[in-house]
This record gives C-alpha cells, sequence and structure tokens, in this order.
C-alpha cells in the first residue's frame, strides 16, 4: 500500500502525462516546486520500484527523478539551479535504491530497468569515484558471480550507460582492463541469451569511443592495450560471423516471445551479430592497423554471411516488403530486424575494401582468373546488386510520394539503406577497377535482361542504379567512359525505357541522361538533342510521376552534355515543358512536395541560367516564382531560387539600364505582391524570399535607379522594417534598403510617403513622412535593443554607415550626433559578433572618409553603459575601442570593410592621441599546460584555469592585428591551399606516431593526386578567400614605414616572435 504522500505523487506523475496542456503543464510545475522537498527522491524511486504501481507512472517517476538530478544534485551539471541541497545521507539511500532497482535478481520491465540505468549514470557523472567509490567494482563484482539473467541485464545496462556518458580518462583507465576482461566473458558464453552478449559486445565498443577522447595524450598505452585485448575478441568475432542465424519461427507467434524462447533467440543472434559488425567499423575507423592483418578473414566471413543471408532478405523485405520487419529495436535499443545486419555488414565490406590485404588479395584473384565472369568480381556484383534492389517498402512509398522517391535519388534523406550501402560500395569498386567493373556490370544486365519473370524488373533497375552510382562518381572527377561501353550501356537502358513498370523506365530515363553527361563522344552525344526531346515529351506525356519527375531531373544533365548552339533554341520549349506540367498539378499540394519542387527549381536554374535574357521575355521568372511561392518554407529551396536570380541579375545589370529596367517591370510586381501575402498570411518565409529577391535586386542595380523605383518598394519595404519582429526578414530588407540609399540617393531623399493607398491593398507606413525621415525612423528602430534580437540588426550598421556616407553630415544636420550616439551606446549591449562588426564598421568609415580625431572626440565626449556594470557609465572612446579591436577586428569578413578597417586602424594609429593611447586591450592568450591545445574532455575541463591574457595599449594592439591581417593575406595567396601539418610532405613528425596514424593509409580511399587536388582546392584559401592585393599592397608599405619610423622600438615586449619576424622582415 503506497503511502498518502506517495499516493499524491503518482497522481501528479499521472497528470505529466495527460493530453491537455493545462493539467499537463500545471503538473510539471507542481513537480518543480516539489524540487525543494527533501523527501522527493526517494519517494520517486519507492514509486518507480513498486510493481502494483502502473508502469506509465513507473517510468515518469524515473524520467522525473533524472530531471531532478540534473537540477540540483551538483553543480557539475549544466541543469544545475541549486533549488535545495541534498543532503550526503539522502544521496547515499538514492545511489543504493537505483542501483538494486538496476540490477536486482526479479525479472522487470526492460524500460524500467534502462530508465533507472540512465539515473545511475547521471548521477555517477558527479559523485564517482568521490562519493562512490564502490560502484564499479559493484558491478564488475556482480558480472563475476554469474547471476542470473535478470540481474546480469540490469548490470550491463549500468555500465553501458556509464562507459558511454558517466567515465572520463582518469576513472576509465584504472579498470580497463578488468572490464574488458569481464564482459568479454559474458560475450563469449554461448549458454547465455544472445541479447547479454550484445550488450556485452557493445559495452566494448563503447571502451573504444572513449579511448578515442584520450589518444592524443596516451598513444603508447592505449595501443598496448588495444594489441592486448583484441586477440580473443577477434577470434571470438569471427567465431559469432560465421554462425548461421537459426531459422525464424513462424511470424508472429506470441507464445515464442518470452525470453529463452525461439523468437527471442532469433532476435538475440541478430542483436549479437550487429553489434559485432558495429565492434568492427569502430576499431576499422580508429584503429586501423591493428586490424589489417585479419581484414581478408573478416572480409571473406562477412561475404559468406550476407550470401546466407540474401535468399532470406529478398523473400522477407524484396519480395513482401512488409513494413513491421524493418527497422526493429528492443527496448534496449538492441536491433533486432534483419536489415539492419545488412546494412552493417555492407558498411563494413565498403571499409575491408579499403585495406591493401584485401585489396592485395583480390587484385591477385583478379589477375589470375581467366574468365572475369567467374570472377570474384562478378560474384560480388550479384551479390550487391541482389540487395540493391527496390524493396516492397519502397515501391508502395515511392508510388504514394514522389518525394521519398527523389529525398533517395539525391541523398539528402537519412534513411540509409541497404541499397544506399550498395550505392557506396560500387563506387569505391568503380574508383578502384575502373572499366573492369563495368564490363562485368555490362553483362549482368544483359543476362537480367533475358529473364521475363514477373520481378525482373527489380534486377535490372538495380544493375541501372549501380551504373547511374557509379558514372554519377566519376564525373565529380571528370572521368569518362569508353565510346564503346557507353553505346552498349545506352542501348540496353533505351530498351528499357518503354517497360511497363514505371520505376524500371524512370531509371532508364535517369541512365541515358547521366550515360551522355559521362560519354567522351561519339555517336552518343550526337543523338542527345534527340534524346532530350524524348525526355521532355515523357515530362507529361508519360503517366507516372515518378518518371515525370526522373525526366525532369535528366534535363540537368542534358543541358551540361549539348553544346550551347544546340540548347539555346530549346530553351524556350524546355521551359514552356516545364510550366505545361507545373500547370497539370494542384499548386496547394505542392506546397508539401519539397524534393519536387528543389528538383523543378534545379531544372529551371540551368534552363534560364543558359542566356537570362529569356526572363526579359519569356515566362522563366514567373514559373520559377509560381514554384517558389509554395515552397517558401524550405530553406534549400527558397535558397537556390536566391541564388539563381542572384546570377540572373548579375547577368542582366551589365546589358545596361534598360535592360535592368525590363527586369525591374518583369519582378518588382510579383516581389511587391509577396511581400502583401505574406503580411496578410502572416507567413514570414514568403516576405523573407521576396526581400532577399529585392536585395538581389538592389545589390545589381545601376546608379541612378530607374524612375519610380522608390514610390515602387518604399511603402512596403518600410513598413515591414518599422513593424516586424522577423529576424532574417529584417536583415534582408536592411540590406534591400542600404543598396537603394548607395544606389540613388536622391530618389531616396525626394520620396515621400504617400497620404493615401489603393482601395483593397494592404495599410503602408505612416503617410506624408520624407524618404530621409523614414530612413531615420528605421535605423533608430533597429539600433533600440528593444527589438529584442541582435540577429534581426545585423545590417543597421551598414545602413547607417550608408545614410552618413550618401547623404552627408550637412543634409543630416541636427541628426547626425544622435545617430552617433545610439551606434555607440548599441555597441555596448551588442552580444552577437555580426552586429558588432556591423556597428564598429559606422565609425571606422566615418575615420576614413572624414577624420579619425573627429571619431575620436566624438567618442570621448559621449558616455555608454558599461558592459561590464550596465548601471555604470564610461566614455565611448572606452566602450567602443576594445570592442573594436578586441571583438570585431580579428574576426571582420568582407574585403570592402577589411579594407576600410585596416586603413582606419591606421589613421588611429598615426593620431598619437594620448586619449587612444591610454585604452587598454587583450594582447596574447597566456599558454599553460591545460591550454596548449589539448582536447578538452569533461576532467580537463573541471581543472583548467579561465582562460588569461596580456594587456597592450591600443596602438599596440592595432600593430599586431595588422600583421596578423598581412600574415593570413600572405599564408592564403603563397600557399594555394592551407598549409595544415600533416598534409605537406615532410611536415611534422604527426605522420609518423607511435598510434599507428602513419597506417592510416591502410584503409584509405583509392584517390589519385588529381583527385585529391581537386578535393583540396575546393576548400583552398576558404577563411579569407581572393587575397586583396591592394590592401597588402597598402599594409606593407605601412608596416615598413611604422618600423622606420622607430616607433616600435620600446614594443618588443609586447609583440611575439612571429609578428617581430614579420616586422624585421619588412624593415630589412
Amino acid at each position: 500500500m503506497l503511502f498518502s504522500k506517495e499516493k499524491e505523487l503518482e497522481i501528479l506523475l499521472g497528470d505529466t502525462q495527460a493530453g491537455a496542456y493545462v493539467v499537463r503543464n500545471q503538473a510539471e510545475e507542481r513537480l518543480r516546486e516539489l524540487y525543494a522537498d527533501p523527501e522527493l527522491p526517494l519517494t520517486l524511486v519507492s514509486i518507480a520500484s513498486d510493481s502494483t504501481v502502473d508502469l506509465s507512472n513507473r517510468q515518469a517517476a524515473l524520467l522525473n527523478l533524472k530531471n531532478y538530478v540534473l537540477a540540483g544534485w551538483s553543480p557539475e551539471f549544466d541543469e544545475f539551479k541549486a533549488a535545495a541541497p541534498i543532503d550526503e545521507e539522502t544521496k547515499s539511500r538514492v545511489r543504493s535504491s537505483l542501483l538494486e532497482l538496476s540490477t536486482t535478481e526479479t525479472p522487470i520491465d526492460r524500460k524500467i530497468q534502462s530508465a533507472a540505468s540512465l539515473a545511475v549514470s547521471k548521477i555517477a557523472n558527479a559523485d564517482y569515484p568521490d562519493q562512490w567509490p564502490d560502484l564499479l567494482q559493484t558491478l564488475l563484482g556482480i558480472l563475476r558471480a554469474n547471476p542470473p539473467d535478470a540481474r546480469l541485464h540490469g548490470t550491463l545496462k549500468v555500465l553501458a550507460e556509464l562507459v558511454a556518458d558517466g567515465l572520463d580518462e582518469a576513472q576509465f583507465f584504472p579498470i580497463a582492463q578488468e572490464l574488458v576482461n569481464d564482459i568479454y566473458t559474458v560475450a563469449s558464453n554461448e549458454q547465455r541469451r544472445p541479447k547479454l552478449r550484445a550488450l556485452a559486445v557493445g559495452i566494448f565498443k563503447e571502451c573504444f569511443n572513449t579511448l578515442q577522447v584520450v589518444l592524443e595524450d596516451h598513444k603508447a598505452e592505449i595501443k598496448k592495450f588495444v594489441d592486448e585485448s583484441l586477440g580473443n575478441w577477434i577470434d571470438l568475432i569471427l567465431n559469432i560471423i560465421k554462425t548461421p542465424l537459426p531459422n525464424q519461427p513462424e511470424w508472429p507467434d506470441d507464445s515464442d516471445d518470452r525470453e529463452g524462447g525461439p523468437l527471442d533467440h532469433y532476435r538475440g543472434m541478430i542483436a549479437l551479430k550487429v553489434q559485432v559488425s558495429r565492434l568492427l567499423i569502430t576499431i576499422r575507423t580508429q584503429f586501423p592497423s591493428i586490424l589489417s592483418p585479419r581484414s581478408p578473414a573478416l572480409f571473406s566471413s562477412i561475404w559468406d554471411e550476407l550470401t546466407r543471408l540474401l535468399p532470406v532478405y529478398q523473400a522477407k523485405y524484396i519480395q513482401d516488403g512488409r513494413e513491421d520487419q524493418s527497422r526493429l529495436e528492443d527496448a534496449d535499443g538492441l536491433p533486432y530486424s534483419m536489415d539492419f545486419l545488412v546494412l552493417e555488414d555492407l558498411d563494413f565490406m565498403q571499409g575491408c575494401l579499403r585495406a591493401p590485404p584485401v585489396r592485395k588479395e583480390l587484385e591477385r584473384q583478379l589477375n589470375e582468373t581467366q574468365d572475369i565472369a567467374q570472377s570474384w568480381l562478378a560474384g560480388f556484383l550479384r551479390l550487391i546488386v541482389g540487395y540493391a534492389q527496390i524493396t516492397g517498402e519502397e515501391e508502395g512509398m515511392w508510388e504514394i510520394d514522389v518525394n521519398v522517391f527523389l529525398a533517395e535519388e539525391t541523398s539528402v534523406t537519412a534513411n540509409y539503406t541497404a541499397r544506399t550501402a550498395c550505392g557506396d560500395l560500387i563506387v569505391k569498386l568503380g574508383e578502384w577497377l575502373r572499366e573492369r567493373l563495368l564490363e562485368i556490370l555490362l553483362l549482368q544486365l544483359h543476362e537480367t535482361l533475358r529473364d521475363t519473370g514477373e520481378e525482373s524488373w527489380r534486377q535490372q533497375e538495380a544493375g541501372l542504379f549501380m551504373l547511374d552510382q557509379t558514372l554519377t562518381d566519376w564525373q565529380d572527377f571528370e572521368r569518362k567512359i569508353g565510346n564503346q561501353l557507353s553505346e552498349s550501356f545506352l542501348a540496353i537502358a533505351q530498351g528499357v525505357r518503354t517497360s511497363s513498370n514505371p520505376f524500371l523506365r524512370a531509371r532508364a530515363f535517369l541512365v541515358i541522361s547521366t550515360l551522355l553527361r559521362g560519354t567522351v563522344d561519339g555517336t552518343a552525344k550526337m543523338r542527345a538533342s534527340e534524346l532530350m526531346q524524348a525526355n521532355l515529351q515523357s515530362i507529361h506525356g508519360d503517366d507516372s510521376e515518378v518518371v515525370q519527375a526522373s525526366c525532369v531531373r535528366a534535363i540537368q544533365n542534358y543541358l551540361q552534355v549539348l553544346p550551347r548552339d544546340a540548347t539555346l533554341p530549346l530553351q524556350a520549349p524546355i521551359i514552356n515543358a516545364l510550366s505545361t506540367w507545373l500547370s497539370s498539378k494542384q499548386l496547394e499540394d505542392l506546397s508539401e512536395s519539397d524534393e519536387l519542387l528543389f528538383t523543378l527549381v534545379e531544372s529551371l536554374r540551368d534552363v534560364i541560367t543558359l542566356d537570362t535574357r529569356i526572363c526579359l521575355t519569356g515566362d522563366g521568372l514567373n514559373v520559377l516564382f509560381s514554384v517558389v511561392s509554395n515552397g517558401a518554407e524550405n530553406f534549400q529551396i527558397t535558397n537556390l531560387v536566391s541564388e539563381t536570380f542572384e546570377e540572373i541579375c548579375g547577368t542582366i545589370s551589365p546589358l545596361g539600364s534598360e535592360a535592368y529596367t525590363q527586369l525591374c517591370q518583369k519582378v518588382l510586381p510579383s516581389i511587391t505582391g509577396a511581400f502583401d501575402v505574406g503580411k496578410m498570411t502572416e507567413e514570414n518565409a514568403l516576405s523573407s524570399l521576396a526581400a532577399d529577391l529585392l536585395t538581389s535586386l538592389t545589390s545589381h542595380a545601376p546608379t541612378p535607379l530607374p524612375p519610380g523605383f522608390v514610390a515602387a518598394v518604399m511603402p512596403k519595404l518600410s513598413l515591414l522594417l518599422l513593424k516586424n519582429t522577423d529576424d532574417e526578414l529584417l536583415k534582408s530588407c536592411t540590406l534591400a534598403l542600404k543598396n537603394i540609399l548607395t544606389h540613388d540617393t536622391p530618389q531616396v531623399l525626394a520620396y515621400t510617403q504617400p497620404a493615401a493607398v489603393a482601395p483593397g491593398s494592404v495599410a503602408t507606413a505612416p503617410s506624408g513622412k520624407p524618404g530621409l525621415e523614414i530612413v531615420l525612423q528605421v535605423v533608430d528602430r533597429l539600433l533600440s535593443p528593444s527589438l529584442g534580437s541582435d540577429i534581426a540588426s545585423e545590417e543597421v550598421g551598414s545602413l547607417a554607415a550608408a545614410l552618413i556616407e550618401h547623404v552627408g553630415p550637412q543634409q543630416l544636420g541636427s541628426y547626425l550626433m544622435p545617430l552617433l550616439t545610439r551606434v555607440a551606446n548599441r555597441v555596448a549591449t551588442a552580444e552577437k559578433a555580426a552586429l558588432v562588426q556591423s556597428l564598429v564598421m559606422v565609425f571606422a568609415r566615418l575615420a576614413v572618409s572624414h577624420s579619425a580625431k573627429e571619431v575620436v572626440d566624438f567618442l570621448c565626449s559621449v558616455n555608454v553603459p558599461d558592459p561590464q556594470n550596465p548601471a555604470a557609465q564610461k566614455t565611448g572612446l572606452d566602450v567602443v575601442v576594445p570592442v573594436w579591436l578586441n571583438d570585431a577586428t580579428p574576426t571582420l569578413a568582407g574585403y570592402q570593410d577589411i579594407r576600410a578597417n585596416v586603413v582606419a586602424l591606421t589613421k588611429l594609429f598615426e593620431l598619437r592621441d594620448p586619449r587612444f593611447q591610454a585604452i587598454l586591450c587583450k594582447g596574447d592568450m597566456v599558454v599553460t599546460p591545460e591550454t596548449s591545445g589539448r582536447i578538452m574532455t569533461r576532467s580537463r575541463a573541471k581543472a583548467a584555469p579561465p582562460e588569461q591574457w596580456t594587456s597592450v595599449s591600443a596602438p599596440i594592439k592595432i600593430i599586431k592585428l595588422l600583421v596578423d591581417e598581412l600574415s593570413s593575406a600572405a599564408s592564403v595567396s603563397t600557399a594555394g591551399m592551407p598549409s595544415t601539418p600533416g598534409l605537406v610532405k615532410g611536415g611534422g613528425d604527426a605522420a609518423a606516431d607511435e598510434d599507428g596514424s602513419d597506417e592510416d593509409s591502410d584503409w584509405e580511399d583509392d584517390l589519385g593526386e588529381e583527385e585529391l587536388l581537386k578535393i583540396a582546392g575546393s576548400d583552398a584559401g576558404s577563411t579569407r578567400g581572393t587575397v586583396d592585393g591592394e590592401t597588402v599592397a597598402f599594409l606593407k608599405g605601412w608596416l615598413r614605414g611604422v618600423v622606420g619610423s622607430g616607433v616600435l622600438a620600446d614594443a618588443g615586449g609586447n609583440l611575439t616572435d612571429g609578428e617581430r619576424d614579420v616586422l624585421g622582415q619588412l624593415g630589412s
């Protein structure tokens, strides 16, 4: 019988699960109030331990106990709130009760045991070993005592949680060998239930994840530990892999779903094999050299297992496809359905193909085989094509929703399947074996075409899918397929293009376009125009939506293959075909078809950008805007539309004012209309997109703007800036207004808000205000901290700077000083780096365009809140300069801003103003053993002192910043790509460390130097982009003059060795 307090708490726990929000919220609030009750944790444990209490309430008790522990147990938890101190006696009783509940010999529900184990691990995070020194030895003692299954299960769950989340390196190392030995005893005991053995293997895998975190500091010890531990484990792993799965009992049979029953044994063996494969993948990733000598045996064993599983897998998933048999996990999180096992095995096979011992042996066998059709490669291809077939579940989903099909095709889905894994496998084979692989694939495709069975289409489609994956990867590295092979594959694809199965037809259209893109030359490319016409006809001529979508996607490949003189005549027909296809759809249905819309936008982009002048006369932009109006909530779609429109504007603008005016006439009604729709529907995403498009349009505008431009956009643009609160929308609108002001200040100043609006239109900003006053009102709102978001105000600095620069102090008159004061005050309260930089650049540009002395004089004349103590006041100089030099300059981006900032800093330095020289800034970080670049684990973070910096004067800080800017620019210009230690030949000892990192190449991808350089070059200099030669030349000359003047004679002690070297080279 529950005590009254427990009964009340049980009712409260039930209410936390209520469907009604009010009831649930009140119950949660009441529970948080009870955190102050010292009896709460023990009462929750009591409820969780009582088998007469409803299971959901017992789970809720443990969940709330875990939350209570995080909130009030120890300051080490991020969630700690210190609601009320918990005495040590209560903590001890809670620890004992939870551990007993987790490791009880009495069988209890797995969910209760798992929740209790999680709570134990959270407490252990804080209390082990100081307050709970015997925890691990208690658990290991239970393992050694050969406990009943129920107690062993709970003990393994607690250990799993502890190793995964509760132990740092100082706690793990002393017990590591004992732990590994004890869990090996469980994992190797064939008398135990397979699920318990699987839990033990999972713990061993988590040990490697713990070791990886501290590898850099304990390389020798860890390598020795792994060498000694893995010997027995590898033999056990091979034995488990080679053990065939038992026959699955009839499904379902509840009588067999008992612990120790046939179904439990079957599921347990799958779980055990899955954990073994995951363990191998972990070891291969972290210690490749140790696993490499055993890789041929492991590869062979996994291949044999996949061969045994294929007929069962096809019967279960491909031919039947019952959804209840896929992606199944038990209460312990152990996968027990066959698809998981196949997926893990395929993943490990992919890794094995990169191991030199495996590759060497396979290469030898392939070279010695007289008939390639009888080689291991032929057998391996049959295997992975078998697993790559469309499952019954996928077939059903793709028929219902073409988006799922396109997500799989474009690899944007998180649904990693056996088909995806097989695609990755054949890509690795293609990189290694090149056309030898395609020759075997061609032979096997011819074999499948002779099969006319009802299900033969699946194998044919899978073979073409594998071809598609291989060629797509080749195209990334600009590899081509020979003409003879291309013609043979093209004939096959054209033959199945008329198949009765829509998935095979869709694959045929995709493969044809991929083949043409990857062909060197020949008749295939000569027929590309004809094949594209057939593709266009199928967009609206085929009755399958999957085929239609595939043809839309295939357009992108055709446009890359055909020469410009062949594609330009097709530009209008393609747009018409896409427009016709789009008009046949219900647009409201498309709002939930993100992948379909994205594919359509990609194809539209490719066809429009062939010659963007078609936007001035054709329907391309109308189709584009129609698509995005139904997909504005999707970031990928809006981003792609924005990039496309940016390119359109960038190519139309150089054609002259007349072309730009035509473009404005074409798009402004749609943009302003989107503002109206967004306002009426409260859909900020659509308004944000319209603002992005307007920003692109105005950034490429001529000077002056077309007549009437400001009058057309300002009413709705200013209304958004003065009324809306959406962060991204305000940023885009601010940029658009800045561009308008920059390109045509007279038109803005001449503008007056209309006194009336057209009937039925959306209300606009207050009428009668002149343009300058509206802009100032916008700046004032964006500078106000009451707006509540630094992100929304990120571009206000650039708008304010443009206002000062283009309107000028004389016309601003009495508005100027209050404007600068508001900017200085906002610097004191800004937190986001982008806003800080934006605000600081107002003063930087003012120093460049007018006078650095005026900037210093002004900042000395105003008082702003102290960022460290908002109740106190400091001069603007004391606040703005440290923020400018410590925070804004080191991370400044954009070459115009960098150049302006560099010039402004040199002018401030040259002032020699004592007020400026008295400002102290951060110098260099004080390096200690705790902050010397090591991985910051939890235990190190506890012991590490706060960051410490030296102090230097503002002029010396400027020198340090400018030397760093010069060094960064020089390294980008001379390197061509980042000079990362360990990537340069002969660079560093890391490549030959004793941890075996020199042996990682045993498992590297088989890419040549050309491919590696392409990959590396794609990110070359990504931190700064193309070097600004003018800024570098200016910096060199200015710093050379400073060194020659002798003003730095006494500054050497505040400069690093590297900074002195740079200055010394300039001086010499």
